[in-house]
C-alpha cells in the first residue's frame, strides 16, 4: 500500500473520514471546507469535492483547487449526485479528472484509489519510448530529460501505454485499468483524459505518441529504430 497519501473531502461525516484512517492507516483523511490547505499536504493528493456545498458550488470548489498552488497538481473527483451526463461535462470542463456518483463510502473510495500491492511501482523501474520516459519510483514523466507535469490520471494512462506498445486499448478497457466504475464514467470521459495527456507532452515539444483507431480506441505504437 502506498503512504504519505493525503485525501481531501468536502463530507461532513465526520465517521467518513475516521472510517477511511481506520481501514487504511496510510492514509491522512482531511475535511475541506471553505479555505483551501496551503501547507502540510503530501503528495500524492487526491480531493473529493461534492456537487452541493453549504456555501458554494462544487463546481467553484474545483476551480479553486485548481488555482491553488497546493492542490493544482492533485487529483479531483467530483461527487454527482446522480448520473447526470451535463453535469459530469461541467465538472471536468472545471477541472475535475473524473466523477463518480455518490454517496461516498470508505470502500468505494478505496476502489477508487486502487489502494493494494500492486500499484506499488519497483523502485528504480523506468520506461523508455523515444525521448520520453517515465519513472515509476518517483511518478515523474519526463521528455529529453525534462521533467512533464501530469495530473495522476494522464500519468497512469501514459504508464499503461508504454507498458502495451502497439496494443489498441478501447476506450471502457482504459476505464478499468484506471479502476473507476465502468457504470458512472462516460467513455468520452477518456477522449478528456487523453486530450490533456496529448496537450500536456506537446505543450513541452513532445510529439503526441497515441495514435486514435477509429471505432475502436488508441494506441502508442513502437518508436522505429
Amino acid at each position: 500500500m502506498q503512504s504519505a497519501m493525503t485525501i481531501l473531502l468536502t463530507t461532513r461525516d465526520p465517521a467518513l473520514l475516521g472510517a477511511i484512517e481506520r481501514l487504511h492507516p496510510g492514509l491522512v483523511a482531511l475535511p475541506l471546507r471553505g479555505e483551501i490547505p496551503e501547507r502540510g499536504l503530501t503528495n500524492p493528493l487526491w480531493c473529493f469535492v461534492d456537487w452541493l456545498l453549504p456555501d458554494s458550488s462544487g463546481l467553484e470548489m474545483v476551480r479553486r483547487l485548481r488555482e491553488s498552488r497546493a492542490t493544482r497538481a492533485g487529483h479531483i473527483t467530483m461527487v454527482l449526485e446522480e448520473g447526470d451526463a451535463d453535469a459530469a461535462r461541467r465538472a471536468l470542463r472545471a477541472g475535475a479528472d473524473d466523477y463518480l456518483v455518490g454517496p461516498l463510502d470508505p470502500e468505494r473510495l478505496a476502489k477508487r484509489l486502487r489502494l493494494d500491492q500492486h500499484d506499488v511501482p519497483v523502485r528504480g523501474a523506468r520506461l523508455e519510448h523515444g525521448g520520453l520516459s517515465v519513472d515509476l519510483a518517483a511518478h515523474q514523466a519526463r521528455w529529453q530529460g525534462m521533467p512533464v507535469a501530469l495530473r495522476p490520471n494522464e500519468l497512469r494512462l501514459l504508464t499503461h501505454f508504454m507498458e502495451h506498445p502497439d496494443q489498441v486499448f478501447s476506450r471502457a478497457a482504459l476505464i478499468e485499468h484506471l479502476g473507476k466504475d465502468q457504470a458512472g464514467i462516460d467513455e468520452r470521459t477518456v477522449d478528456v483524459w487523453v486530450g490533456r495527456l496529448r496537450r500536456a507532452l506537446t505543450a513541452h515539444g513532445a510529439p503526441d505518441p497515441l495514435r486514435t483507431v477509429r471505432s475502436l480506441g488508441y494506441v502508442l505504437d513502437s518508436v522505429e529504430g
